[in-house]
C-alpha cells in the first residue's frame, strides 16, 4: 500500500477543492488552488484556459506517451442536499461534498500516482492533465488542451467506476428535429397540424433498432426527450420541434447514425455535434491486463472489464483509452455526494501498481 502520507495529502487537497466551487465554466479559483499545490511540490504546470497539465521529467519523443486525465469541474448542486455541498465533512470515514466522488477523488488520486510514478524511470513519457468543462462537454475543456500536448499513445481517464476497468464507453449525439405544417383555426377543418406530422417520426425513434449490438455497450439508444409545438389552444401549430438523445456504441460512428436517421424520417434533422463518439480499448491491451491482475477492489469485488453508459472526456480522445477510478457512478450528480477515504488510498495504490513498469 502507498504511504499514508500520499493518501492523507490527497484527502486534504480534496477537502480544499470541495470548499472551492468549481462548477463547469467557472473553475478559475479551483484551478488556481490546484496549480499552487502542484507547484509547491516542485512541478512545472502548464495551462490552457482552465486546463492544466504536468509533464514528467525526461520526456523523449521516441517513446510512447501515457496520459493520466481527470476533470476538475462539477455539476451544480441539486436542491436535495442536506449538507452544505461546499463544506467538506468527514463522517464514518466518508468525505461528503460536491465533486468528492465525481471527479475529485480520481483527480487527487491520479495526481499522487503521477508524482510517485514520475519519481522513477518508466518506459513511457507521463503527463497528468486536469481538465475543465467535462460536465458540459465544453469546447474549452479537453479538446482545447489536447491541441497543446505532444502526441498521446494511451490514456487512463479517472472517473468513478469502483476501480473497475471500463474498456468501452457510449458516445453522445443530440438531434434537433423539426416537423412542418400549416397554421389554421382549430375550430375549422383547415391547416396541417405539425404535431401530427411529427408523430410517425417520433414513433420511428421509439421503435427502430440498429442491427449491430455491442457485447459491452448494448444497442444504440435513441430517446425523444423534449417536444415543443403550438402558440395557443385554438391555432393549429405549423411547427413541431423535438430533441433526440442518441447514445452510440462502438459499432457505429455518430455520422453513420445521423445518415440513417435522415434517410428514415420526414422531419428536418440537425445534429448539434458529431464529436462525442463512442470509445473502446482492446480487451487484451497491456493496460487492461494490468488492471485485471490487481485483484479485488477496495469493496472486495473481483475486477471485470465493462462498458460504461456514461460520457467522459474519453469521447474527445482520438487514441486508445480506459476509464477507471475510485467511487461509484451511482453517487455522481446526487445529493450528499461522498467518497470513502479508503477508496482514495486504494486508488493511489492501484494506479501505481498498474502503471509502474508498464510496457
Amino acid at each position: 500500500m502507498v504511504s499514508e502520507h500520499f493518501s492523507a495529502e490527497a484527502v486534504e487537497l480534496l477537502k480544499q477543492l470541495i470548499a472551492t466551487p468549481r462548477i463547469s465554466r467557472n473553475e478559475d479559483a479551483a484551478v488556481a488552488l490546484f496549480t499552487h499545490f502542484i507547484e509547491e511540490k516542485g512541478l512545472a504546470v502548464e495551462r490552457e484556459a482552465n486546463n492544466i497539465w504536468v509533464v514528467a521529467d525526461g520526456y523523449d519523443s521516441s517513446r510512447p506517451t501515457l496520459l493520466l486525465n481527470a476533470h476538475i469541474d462539477t455539476v451544480k448542486p441539486v436542491a436535495a442536499w442536506t449538507r452544505d455541498p461546499f463544506t467538506p465533512i468527514v463522517e464514518d470515514n466518508r468525505l461528503y461534498g460536491l465533486g468528492s466522488n465525481d471527479d475529485g477523488a480520481s483527480l487527487v488520486s491520479l495526481l499522487q500516482a503521477f508524482r510517485i510514478l514520475a519519481a522513477k524511470p518508466q518506459a513511457y513519457n507521463l503527463i497528468f492533465l486536469a481538465t475543465a468543462e467535462e460536465e458540459v462537454s465544453g469546447g474549452e475543456g479537453v479538446a482545447r488542451a489536447l491541441k497543446r500536448l505532444p502526441p498521446i499513445s494511451l490514456a487512463l481517464v479517472g472517473e468513478p467506476t469502483g476501480m473497475q476497468p471500463a474498456i468501452a464507453e457510449k458516445g453522445l449525439m443530440v438531434l434537433d428535429c423539426t416537423a412542418k405544417g400549416r397554421a389554421g383555426h382549430a375550430a375549422r377543418n383547415e391547416g396541417i397540424n405539425a404535431i401530427y406530422e411529427a408523430l410517425p417520426d417520433i414513433e420511428w425513434f421509439h421503435t427502430y433498432r440498429f442491427k449491430q449490438e455491442s457485447p459491452l455497450l448494448g444497442p444504440v439508444k435513441m430517446t425523444v426527450t423534449i417536444i415543443n409545438a403550438g402558440t395557443q389552444h385554438n391555432v393549429v401549430p405549423d411547427h413541431c420541434t423535438f430533441t433526440v438523445d442518441v447514445r452510440s456504441n462502438e459499432c457505429y460512428s455518430n455520422e453513420d447514425i445521423y445518415n440513417k436517421v435522415c434517410e428514415s424520417v420526414q422531419c428536418d434533422v440537425k445534429a448539434r455535434s458529431f464529436r462525442l463518439g463512442s470509445s473502446r480499448i482492446d480487451p487484451n491491451h497491456p493496460l487492461v491486463r494490468r488492471a485485471l491482475a490487481l485483484g479485488p477492489t477496495a469493496n472486495g469485488l473481483p475486477r471485470a472489464p465493462f462498458g460504461s453508459p456514461t460520457l467522459s472526456d474519453q469521447a474527445q480522445m482520438p487514441f486508445p483509452s480506459m476509464k477507471m477510478g475510485p467511487g461509484e457512478s451511482s453517487r455522481s450528480h446526487t445529493a450528499d455526494e461522498y467518497i470513502e477515504l479508503r477508496e482514495i488510498e486504494q486508488a493511489i495504490h492501484d494506479y501505481v501498481a498498474m502503471l509502474d513498469g508498464l510496457q
